[in-house]
């Protein structure tokens, strides 16, 4: 790149890759902190929102109570603590509006390339309009990816044998189709993750039978759907100071159960199954179909509102069953044991595909980044990469707990950098031969298939992908800005704009 070049495309301080929860947090973290602050939102899609625009498959919801998933910035006021997609999509909606951010959106911007200049301390940002099919180009101080980490353009599915020879229909849940009919359709949904759980209550009433295959157990835990000690200090102290004393309790709340089902798994393991086995019916073989060979909170943990898949399978609305699959039939799924599973659709909630940086080749003054050699620093930026900052959340807590807090830390390290001077900022590895673990250190299957392609995270801070709310709060809220594995500088030569 040469610095002539800069003189031809559009130049913005900070590129936000994404216009969903992340990337809408982040705008409007912007705005709030730092209001001379040029950006834009580049959004791939047709709409802002992300995963609660993406999914349309019924019932979708969060898993986490949305007085920790939701901003600090702007209270939650909803009375369902676990809430409807809807409801999500149009809180995060709400919050653009309010904050500014909409002007800022560009939508149908699908980022398919990004190469850093050192000498002009700037990233050249090439960009594919969907709606118009040019290509164009900006470029910008910074880039903040806030596209999370799976594709959004494909789920994961096996491979299943005899798929060709089913004559019903087969959906992913990610592409759930808006005109499809399942009532009175005998439904099998294959997985046990948050995705089958909330799709198995959502049909059964309409469906006329859905059965959960699973390969193996997860943990569920039933929660109610309200919080009524929110919804209480709401209404005696009023709504903001309600909403973040709500926040508080429940960030102190999911961090002792995640550390009570770590140190104790034994005991965690038998509180659950109590709690299953009393929400099932009598002499329900709990220990086939809700029994899972690994410990609490190895891999997330299922919540379901007001025990829905529970009520589901106590009617007769639903039932689960524990197998491999042989093949798929004209008819339905033949399992290894010889059983056979009839069915008119066939939905495979068998995960998602994972993409880091949405799938964004990197370039440093010409150098490729190979994203499996770098190291995440603070869990927002990568060794050896300048001015590139990314968000990816909590995956034992809320996810936008994290985000808020990389916000805060972003905003002051643009601060600090104006305050001093300077125009680039890059982690450098202080050990190059320290010891070094995969990025999400968590055993689900969609991680586990994709290690080879994520950067990498040390085992102490910064280098350490802290998933503690109090210790990143230390870090990120509290802590010094700038330390002695960042380096910075200026551009080698300076560019008009």
């Amino acid at each position: 790149m040469t610095s002539q070049s800069s003189t031809s495309v559009e130049h913005l301080d900070v590129l936000i890759v994404g216009a969903g929860i992340s990337g809408i947090g982040a705008a409007s973290y912007l705005q709030r902190e730092r209001p001379g602050t040029t950006f834009a939102v580049l959004e791939a899609r047709g709409a802002t929102g992300g995963t609660w625009d993406l999914f349309r498959y019924p019932g979708i919801r969060s898993d986490s109570d949305l007085h920790t998933f939701g901003y600090e910035f702007k209270p939650w006021q909803d009375e369902d603590a676990i809430a409807a997609g809807d409801k999500i999509l149009a809180y995060v909606r709400e919050t653009a509006t309010e904050n500014g951010v909409d002007e800022h959106i560009r939508l149908h911007h699908r980022v398919v390339g990004a190469e850093w200049s050192t000498g002009d301390a700037r990233w050249y940002v090439d960009i594919d309009r969907g709606d118009t099919g040019e290509r164009i180009r900006l470029s910008a101080g910074w880039i903040f990816s806030a596209g999370g980490y799976y594709r959004y353009d494909e789920g994961y599915t096996p491979h299943f044998e005899g798929r060709d020879r089913f004559q019903g229909t087969i959906v992913h849940p990610q592409h759930w189709p808006e005109d499809l009919d399942y009532a009175g359709k005998r439904v099998v949904v294959i997985g046990s993750g948050a995705t089958a759980v909330t799709l198995i209550p959502a049909m059964a009433d309409e469906a006329g039978h859905v059965t959960m295959l699973q390969r193996s157990p997860t943990y569920i835990l039933p929660v109610p759907s309200q919080d009524p000690i929110a919804n209480l200090l709401k209404r005696v102290v009023g709504l903001e100071r309600g909403y973040a004393l709500t926040r508080r309790k429940n960030i102190v709340q999911q961090r002792i159960v995640y550390q009570l089902c770590q140190r104790f798994p034994g005991p965690a393991r038998k509180v659950l199954r109590h709690l299953n086995a009393r929400a099932l019916p009598e002499d329900y073989p709990v220990d086939v179909h809700f029994n899972p060979a690994y410990n609490p909170w190895d891999q997330r943990l299922c919540t379901v509102p007001n025990g829905d898949l529970f009520k589901a399978i106590r009617s007769g609305d639903a039932s689960v069953v524990t197998g491999r699959i042989a093949t798929f039939t004209e008819t339905g799924i033949e399992l290894e044991s010889g059983e056979h599973l009839d069915a008119d659709i066939i939905v495979t909630a068998t995960g998602l595909n994972l993409q880091p940086f949405g799938g964004v080749p990197l370039v440093v003054d010409g150098e490729p980044v190979d994203l499996h050699q770098t190291v995440a620093y603070k869990g927002m930026m990568l060794s050896g990469v300048p001015n590139l900052a990314f968000a990816i959340g909590y995956t034992n807590s809320s996810w936008t707990l994290k985000i808020g807090l990389l916000c805060e830390h972003f905003c002051r390290l643009l601060e600090h950098m104006e305050d001093q001077g300077y125009d680039t900022c890059r982690a450098e590895l202080d050990d190059p031969g320290m010891e070094t673990r995969p990025l999400l250190d968590f055993g689900a299957g969609y991680v586990q298939r994709s290690l080879d392609r994520l950067p990498r995270q040390g085992t102490e801070a910064p280098w350490l992908m802290s998933m503690s709310y109090a210790a990143d709060a230390k870090l990120l809220r509290s802590g010094e800005v700038a330390d002695r594995r960042l380096r910075f500088g200026t551009a080698r030569e300076r560019v008009a704009v």
